[in-house]
This record gives C-alpha cells, structure tokens and sequence, in this order.
C-alpha cells in the first residue's frame, strides 16, 4: 500500500528570521512545510520539483518569523479592562477581586475568545492563560478556556491556578472565591487528567499554578508541586512581583520570595514564575543553578508601577525568559507583539541603558524564550527542519515599516505589523490580517454582553 502523499505548503521570497541557535537569517529565504512540520529552510527560492504543494505563497515584502509564545496571561480580565488604572498591584487587586468573583463560565467563554482572538490576530500561535479564580457555583470554568483556545485554532498551555487564603485567612479575595486546600489539588489533578497532551505536537497541555504567595498556603504551594512532578506536568506562579510581596515574605516567613519558593519545591528546571521584577543578584543565582524560568510582562509591570525587572542579567545568567501579555486588566491591549517593543524600551531604562536588548534579543524573547519557558523549546520557537509549523508572515511594505531597512528592528520598533498569514501546526489561523477560525465581530460582540452583565453583577455599571 502506498504512503499516503503529505501535502506541502510553500513560502519563498520573503526576509526569514529564524531565532536557531545562531540567528540565522535570510534577507530572500524560503520555508517548506511538509504537513504540521516545517522541512526545510535556506536561502533562495524553495527546491525546484517538490511534489503535492497545495499552496505557494509568494512573501516578496514580508518578513517570516517563528509565531510568538505567550509565558503569562489572565484571560478573564478581558471583560474587566480599564478599570482601576491608576493602582499599583495591591490597590488594584483590593478593587478588582470583588468583580472577578462574580464570573461564571458565559463570562469566562467570552473573556477567553477575546483573549485568544486578539493575540492570535497578532502572531501569537502559543498561548497560556493563568486562570486561578473559581468562586464557587461558577461552572466549568477549565472545560471553558480549554475549548475556547481549541476554537481558536492556537497551541495552549492551561496554567490551572488556585487560592485557599480568602479573606477570613488575610488574603484578598473574598472567601467564596476561593477553594480550600484539597478541593483546589482534587481540581487541578482533575484538569491534568482530562486535557494534558504530553506528545510532540500536543495542542493542549496543563501546568500545575497556585496563584501567588499572598493568596495560598504553604501547603498548597508544597503539595501543588508534589502532585505536578508526580503528573510531569510543569508549575507556574507569580513571584517577585512588587516589594509589597518582598515584605509580605520577610515579614510571615522571615525571607523573601525566591527562598521561600526554594524551600517549597517550587524552583526547578520545569518552574516559569511571572514577573520577577524584584530580584538581587542572589536570586538571579539561584534561579540560574535550577534552570528557573521567568515570564517578563513589561507593560503590565509598567501600568501597575512594580517595576523594571532585571532581564539583562537574567540572560547573562543562563535564565530562561520569555515574554508575557499578563491579563488585560493590567495591559488593555492584550498584544504580545507590542510586548517586544516594550521590553527592548523598558528594559533600557534600567542599569544596562543602550546595551540592554537588542531588537534580535527582543525577537527571542517572544519566539524561542517563550518555548524554552514552556518546556518546548525542541518544538517551538525557532524554524528549523523538523520543528512543528507555527509561523508567522509579518507584512512589512507598508507605510508603516518600509523605509526601515532592517526587517527584525522594523518588526520590534515599528508600529504593530500586519499579519498576511499566521500557521499553527500547519494550519491557517490568520489569513490578511483577520481571523480564519472565529468571528471577530461576534467575539468582540460576545464580550461586550458578558462585560456589561458583570458589570451589574458587580455593582460597577
């Protein structure tokens, strides 16, 4: 019986970035995908007699780069945005909590959509979504972000967060929002068991995600860890985020955010914890020796006043980074490539000044930095023979990009870049700057309703 023919997309004549291990780039380069796997690269045209192509694309004008890796993001925050934007961390979390414990799963839906469609349109084809809010009666609030991220045609991973410290116990949220200590493992197993796809082309994976030190116990944090080692799944936090947090530390376990997480198990080589805004050089060790990862998240670290993190020496370290949207309460344009041109700006701001980032640096930060967070670096994040294809074709001819010579610096300091074709495992998500999968109109419509509907749940309408 005959090998069935695997159909083959072409894309030629276009500027490629490659982000592998030694920057390679094309100024006219091409990529062939043979199915969900990109299998070859180079200069020039593309081979010249390859067999069942169902599409060629001529990128005369563009520039090819891998799709864009998503470290940290709070989908539900879609239908809360601009609220609360004049707060630093924990004033906005005093604000917005007693809102964010109203959702229920048509909010969630919604909420999620419109995180997901609004990334994808901009290059992401890896997201993650942080979701650690379950006020009790809400739904099926995992099943709903799951299946949305599905719908939407990207590569997710599920970061299923918890918190058992309500109110009653010093923390923020109200305590019907949060679960207790076994309810909150029983859930977060459950969601490892039903959707983790531990295969090479996996669509969907789960992290084992306690939300932050300030809303869960230690023994959350202990046993959370526990039971994703036991699964293999990864972990996921928020830490060093603020000195609120640092002294909050100090002051209930006598020492700060990174040794805590250490004598909780929680750092390590399959650990990412978002923001690390607050790291002295003994952390930035500490995580270096155990492979820890970081989620930069520099517009949102910046709508909220935390802070300038210290990626410059966290890639002198040998620290993993990625880049993060974090939820659109804190960064309403909910954009991971406005993200590259933020933390190449933001971070020259710090010490390093000129010599922070380049726009190269940037560039891996969202592409291979982001896949080295999630655990996929042999997978994602690069174009190389053999990787799954999640590409993204980014027009750069237009008045907004064409007078600057160098495509990768037009791509991070311009203005954002359309996306002529956005692949994901081979299939089309974007296609000129539009959605394939869903319908924007009636996602933006969708989210509207929910936000307006909680809103008066919430009192805030």
């Amino acid at each position: 019986m005959a090998a069935p023919r695997v159909p083959r997309i072409v894309i030629e004549n276009c500027a490629v970035a490659t982000v592998d291990a030694h920057d390679t780039e094309y100024a006219s380069g091409h990529v062939v995908i043979a199915g969900h796997r990109i299998e070859s690269v180079g200069a020039g045209p593309a081979p010249a007699g390859l067999e069942n192509v169902v599409r060629r694309v001529d990128g005369t004008g563009h520039l090819l780069t891998p799709g864009l890796v998503n470290t940290h993001h709070h989908f539900y925050q879609w239908i809360t945005r601009g609220l609360a934007t004049d707060h630093n961390l924990f004033d906005w979390l005093v604000a917005l909590y007693p809102v964010w414990a109203r959702i229920d799963e048509p909010m969630l839906r919604a909420a999620a959509r419109g995180s997901l469609a609004m990334m994808a349109r901009g290059g992401v084809t890896t997201a993650m979504d942080h979701h650690y809010v379950y006020p009790r009666g809400a739904g099926d609030l995992t099943g709903a972000i799951v299946e949305s991220a599905t719908e939407t045609g990207v590569r997710f991973t599920l970061a299923r967060g918890s918190m058992d410290r309500g109110q009653t116990d010093g923390g923020l949220p109200p305590d019907f929002a949060v679960e207790s200590l076994d309810g909150a493992l029983a859930a977060t197993e459950e969601a490892v068991d039903r959707y983790h796809d531990s295969s090479f082309d996996a669509m969907t994976q789960i992290a084992v995600a306690p939300c932050s030190p300030f809303s869960v116990s230690t023994e959350l944090l202990k046993l959370g860890a526990e039971l994703a080692r036991r699964k293999g799944v990864r972990l996921h936090t928020h830490g060093s985020e603020t000195v609120e947090e640092e002294r909050f530390c100090e002051e209930r376990f006598g020492m700060g955010p990174t040794d805590y997480f250490e004598s909780t198990g929680w750092l390590g080589d399959d650990v990412w914890m978002a923001h690390c805004v607050h790291m002295n050089d003994a952390d930035i060790a500490a995580f270096a020796r155990t492979g820890t990862g970081v989620a930069h998240c520099p517009s949102s670290n910046a709508r909220l006043a935390a802070g300038i993190a210290r990626v410059p020496d966290m890639l002198a370290a040998g620290i993993p980074v990625g880049l993060g949207v974090d939820g659109t309460a804190s960064n309403e344009s909910g954009e991971l490539h406005t993200e590259l041109r933020n933390a190449l700006l933001v971070n020259r701001l710090g010490a390093h000044r000129e010599a922070a980032l380049t726009a190269r640096q940037a560039l891996r930060l969202g592409t291979h930095g982001g896949a080295r967070v999630l655990g996929r670096a042999d997978q994602i994040g690069s174009i190389e023979a053999g990787k799954l294809a999640d590409l993204v074709l980014w027009k750069m001819d237009t008045l907004a990009h064409s007078s600057i010579a160098d495509p990768v610096s037009a791509l991070v300091l311009g203005a954002a870049a359309p996306v002529t074709l956005s692949l994901v495992n081979g299939r089309t998500v974007v296609e000129d700057n539009h959605l394939t999968t869903v319908d924007e109109d009636a996602v933006a419509r969708s989210a509207r309703s929910e936000a307006r509907r909680l809103a008066r749940i919430a009192g805030h309408d």
